[in-house]
């Protein structure tokens, strides 16, 4: 998406003019004629970056995979538009509400590489994959395949139809480290069979950071006649990519992670054939079968973050994509190829660097995750998140665009330290 035309299409219908922000440009004036990769290695302007943030002083946070804190430009304009909303009341709500979400969904659809007709805003991930599991039509036999890795709640939504709907659910382990892309989607192959209906795949499993193959395992499950619902919570503007050239059949994610906007922001692309055939959450009899808008009623929500989505995709635009990909990657490689072999430390994250990005997950041996996670905020004063299941034991680690290699170089020396204990 083109810069300037975006901030043509700024949603503003019924709504004051955006707060306007210019020191992120003057930042990235000097670091444009630099390639992503030897920009992602300067430490000035990534400092610079970082001072548009209001960061605690109380932890180091690498734990950014939860929500990404918003930049104070991204918030300023948050709170500009709660105080629009709530000067307007009810006006706004019965005139402009419902053009402005449409045009933040072709915002965000225009980002995601599909048609403004095929997505909609949704508040995570959980209501967007809910949306599609829940509303699948599914009768007693199918079967559904997913991961042990996947999101729990995703899991726990499955385990729904197969009570209500006798669903049979086929699940698979992926390895922490995998020799090749064929090793992953073999493994989803094996346990398809005639009955299958759905797939579910995480684009980025969110507790070691491994970036699947998903256009390969679309089209082995396409050959067989299954659709691929992918979770996309911790990929989208996180690496960038396109729905369509993954050619799944719906993809969800949340906006509040990696686009950074406020919490309470997802959305959900379905293929265009399929949405007549997505059964709705929530009543809606307004609209047309084929309209993708009859899935997305949720009652009254709060608009106002809606319209931040447009400044969080203006930041990340400005920032730049491939550049911010960069920065993450070179975070999490700095870190852990320091780490990596050490005899007392496990890392449950990929070392090639395709596989993965800014999220990695270490483990200790002879500590416990909660244990590793509680000695690391309470002695070293590093907050983390403990994961101890489906394979994986350790603590997932999550800088951000604004996390410094002074932080990093402090991780690191409290890993090496716990070895020592």
């Amino acid at each position: 998406m083109d810069k300037r035309t975006f901030l043509h299409q700024l949603p503003v219908l019924g709504i004051g003019l955006p707060v306007i922000f210019k020191n992120l440009d003057k930042w990235v004036a000097t670091v444009a004629h630099l390639s992503p990769d030897a920009a992602a290695t300067d430490e000035d302007f990534w400092m610079q970056v970082r001072s548009g943030y209001r960061i605690k002083p109380d932890y180091i946070n690498l734990e950014n995979g939860y929500y990404c804190i918003t930049p104070q430009e991204t918030l300023e304009n948050f709170i500009h538009h709660v105080r629009e909303i709530n000067y307007q009341g009810s006006y706004y709500m019965r005139t402009a509400q419902w053009d402005n979400k449409r045009a933040v969904a072709a915002q965000v659809a225009e980002l995601a590489g599909c048609s403004a007709d095929e997505l909609i805003i949704t508040r995570n991930t959980t209501e967007s994959l809910d949306i599609i599991i829940g509303g699948f039509h599914w009768s007693a036999g199918d079967e559904a395949v997913m991961a042990d890795q996947d999101y729990g709640a995703m899991l726990d939504m499955f385990k729904l139809v197969e009570k209500r709907h006798g669903v049979v659910l086929k699940r698979v382990s992926v390895p922490n480290h995998p020799k090749s892309d064929e090793e992953i989607v073999d493994l989803y192959a094996q346990v398809i069979t005639p009955k299958t209906k759905l797939l579910m795949v995480c684009h980025m499993i969110n507790i070691t950071g491994q970036i699947l193959p998903i256009r390969k395992i679309c089209d082995m499950a396409h050959h067989k006649g299954v659709q691929v619902m992918v979770d996309g919570a911790h990929a989208f503007a996180h690496i960038p990519f396109s729905v369509k050239a993954l050619d799944c059949d719906y993809y969800g994610c949340s906006l509040h992670k990696w686009l950074s906007a406020p919490l309470g922001a997802g959305m959900l692309y379905i293929k265009k054939e399929h949405i007549p055939n997505i059964w709705p959450l929530f009543g809606e009899m307004g609209h047309a079968s084929h309209d993708i808008r009859r899935l997305n009623h949720t009652g009254t929500h709060p608009v106002h973050t809606d319209l931040a989505i447009s400044n969080a995709i203006e930041y990340y635009l400005r920032l730049g994509p491939k550049r911010k990909e960069a920065r993450l990657r070179y975070l999490q490689t700095y870190w852990t190829s320091k780490v990596r072999d050490l005899p007392h430390i496990i890392l449950n994250t990929p070392a090639d660097a395709n596989r993965a990005c800014a999220i990695a997950n270490v483990g200790v041996k002879g500590i416990k995750p909660a244990a590793l996670a509680e000695t690391l905020l309470k002695k070293y004063r590093i907050w983390t998140v403990a994961i101890d299941g489906a394979g994986v034991q350790g603590c997932r680690i999550t800088p951000n665009v604004y996390t410094s290699l002074k932080e990093l170089d402090t991780f690191v020396a409290a890993l090496r330290d716990l070895g020592s204990s």
